[in-house]
C-alpha cells in the first residue's frame, strides 16, 4: 500500500516546505502556500526508472532528425509564423492569455484546419460540446457544411487517464487540451490546477508527446499579473510558450512566442477578432496606421522589431495643465520607467516645463512596446503637444535617448527602414551612426542627428 505524507506548496511558484510559511523565500509573494496530500509511489518510479535504462547512448550522426522537413503545415500564416513555419511533430506547446482573449477561439480554429490532414482530439474541461460545436459552426468559412468532419473529435474530460485512453484508441496527428488547469491525475491526492497536478499532469503529455510524436497543443489559465498560471517548472517542461496578448477594447491581438525551441523566440502574430474569429492581418503596420491623422500635434511614427519582423506604430503624446501637485505621468503601450526617463530627460535637457504638466502616451492598436527603439518617437510625441507643432508626416523616427540628451543606434536598422520606405515614409530621424555596418534603402532619406535636441529640430516642423 502506498504511503502518503502531507507538505506545504507554494501555489506561484511551487516551493515546498514542511510547514505553511505567510510568504514564499523564493518568489516572495503572500499566502500562497496551500497544503497537499502526496502519495510516495514506489512501484511508478521503479518503473519509469527501468523505462530510462532501456534508452542508450547512440552518436548523435546516427540521431534520426529532420523535424524541419516534417512541419505539419498550417493555414493560418501567422500562427505558423509565429511557431517556426508550422506544427512540429512530437512538440509540447503552451499557449496562455487573458479570459476571453480568444484562446480557445485560435485551437478550434486550428484544429478545424488541421482535420484536413488526420484525426484531431480536442479534449475540453471548461465548455459542454454544444458549445465548442455552436462556436465551430460561427468559425466555419464553409456555410453548407458547417466545416464539420468526422475527424474532429471532442470529448469533455478532465481525468488524465481517460484522456489517455481516448488518445489510445484515435490516434490522433494533434492533441489540444483546453485548458491544462482542470486536468487532474487520481493517483495524486490533491485538486486540479494544483501545483502537483499540473507538474504530474504536464509531464504526462510530455512523456506521450516525445515517444508517439503527437503534436500537443496546452491551454493555460494566467494570474491576474498576465503570467501563467503555476509554477514556472511548466514552461520550462514545454517546448515552445506562446502569450496571446491584446485589449478586450480592441479588435486586435498578438499571439507572441517568448519561447521555441523550433523556431525564433519573440517573434509575433497579428490577428483581427472578427464574427468568424481571428483572421490574419498579413500587413499589421498598415492596419496600425489606417486611421492615422496626418500632420497631428503629439503623433509620432516608431519603427519597432517584433521577432524578426518590423512594426510601424503611431505613438500619441498628450501634455494638459496639471490640476494638482503631483503631475500625472501615464502611458498605454509603453513601459512606464522608460517614459518617466524620457519625461525626465526632455526636462532637464532640452528645458520642456513638464514638471507642472501631465503626460500621457498612448500606442495606437494596443501594442506594448518593450524596446528602446521607440524612446525618441515617445520624446517627439511629448515634445510635438507640448509645442503645439506637429512633427513631419512622412517621417518615422528611431532611437533610443540616453541620460545626457544623447541618442544611441539600435539594431536591424536597414530591416526597419525597409519597412517604412514599403508604406510611403520619406524620411527617417535617427541617431548618427559611427560605425557603418549595414548599407541602408536608397529609396528613404536618412537624418542623422546626436543629440535629442538636434533630432526634434530635424523632426518638428517649422512655424
Amino acid at each position: 500500500m502506498a504511503k502518503t505524507f502531507t507538505r506545504f506548496v507554494c501555489q506561484s511558484c511551487g516551493r515546498t516546505a514542511a510547514k505553511a510559511l505567510g510568504r514564499c523565500p523564493q518568489c516572495g509573494e503572500w499566502n500562497t502556500y496551500a497544503e497537499e496530500l502526496v502519495a510516495d509511489e514506489p512501484a511508478r518510479r521503479a518503473s519509469a526508472s527501468n523505462g530510462a535504462r532501456a534508452n542508450t547512448p547512440k552518436p548523435l550522426a546516427q540521431v534520426a532528425g529532420g523535424a524541419e522537413s516534417e512541419r505539419m503545415p498550417l493555414a493560418i500564416g501567422e500562427f505558423a509564423r509565429v511557431l517556426g513555419g508550422g506544427i512540429v511533430p512530437g512538440s509540447l506547446i503552451l499557449i496562455g492569455g487573458d479570459p476571453g482573449i480568444g484562446k480557445s477561439t485560435l485551437l478550434l480554429q486550428t484544429a478545424m484546419e488541421m482535420a484536413a490532414q488526420g484525426n484531431v482530439l480536442y479534449v475540453s474541461g471548461e465548455e459542454s460540446p454544444a458549445q465548442i460545436k455552436m462556436r465551430a459552426e460561427r468559425l466555419s468559412s464553409d456555410p453548407s457544411t458547417n466545416g464539420l468532419t468526422d475527424s474532429l473529435l471532442l470529448v469533455t474530460e478532465t481525468n488524465l487517464d481517460a484522456i489517455l485512453h481516448h488518445v489510445e484508441q484515435v490516434k490522433p496527428r494533434l492533441l489540444i487540451i483546453d485548458s491544462i488547469q482542470t486536468v487532474y491525475d487520481p493517483q495524486i491526492d490533491s485538486s486540479a490546477g494544483s501545483v502537483t497536478q499540473l507538474r504530474e499532469c504536464s509531464d504526462r503529455f510530455r512523456q506521450l508527446a516525445k515517444a508517439s510524436g503527437l503534436a500537443i497543443f496546452l491551454i493555460g489559465h494566467v494570474t491576474k499579473e498576465g503570467v501563467i498560471a503555476g509554477p514556472r517548472l511548466l514552461e520550462h517542461m514545454v517546448d515552445t510558450v506562446l502569450y496571446l496578448e491584446g485589449d478586450r477594447f480592441q479588435s486586435f491581438r498578438l499571439l507572441r512566442a517568448v519561447k521555441n525551441r523550433f523556431g525564433a523566440t519573440a517573434e509575433v502574430g497579428v490577428f483581427e477578432m472578427v464574427g468568424r474569429g481571428m483572421q490574419e492581418v498579413p500587413n499589421p503596420s498598415e492596419a496600425f496606421l489606417a486611421e492615422r491623422v496626418v500632420n497631428a500635434a503629439g503623433s509620432a511614427i516608431a519603427v519597432t522589431m517584433e521577432g524578426t519582423r518590423p512594426l510601424l506604430v503611431e505613438v500619441q503624446g498628450l501634455t494638459s495643465p496639471s490640476a494638482f501637485g503631483n503631475p500625472r505621468r501615464s502611458g498605454n503601450g509603453v513601459d512606464t520607467n522608460r517614459l518617466l526617463l524620457t519625461t525626465a530627460v526632455l526636462t532637464r535637457r532640452l528645458g520642456l516645463p513638464l514638471g507642472e504638466q501631465d503626460v500621457f502616451v498612448n500606442v495606437v492598436g494596443g501594442l506594448r512596446i518593450g524596446e528602446p527603439a521607440a524612446d525618441l518617437a515617445v520624446a517627439a510625441a511629448i515634445a510635438s503637444s507640448t509645442w503645439d507643432r506637429p512633427l513631419r508626416a512622412e517621417a518615422v523616427l528611431i532611437g533610443e535617448v540616453g541620460l545626457s540628451g544623447e541618442l544611441r543606434t539600435v539594431p536591424h536598422t536597414a530591416a526597419r527602414l525597409k519597412e517604412a520606405a514599403a508604406l510611403g515614409f520619406k524620411a527617417a530621424v535617427m541617431p548618427k551612426r559611427l560605425r557603418k555596418s549595414e548599407e541602408l534603402p536608397a529609396n528613404i532619406q536618412v537624418l542623422e542627428a546626436r543629440t535629442l535636441r538636434e533630432a526634434l529640430e530635424l523632426a518638428v516642423l517649422k512655424q
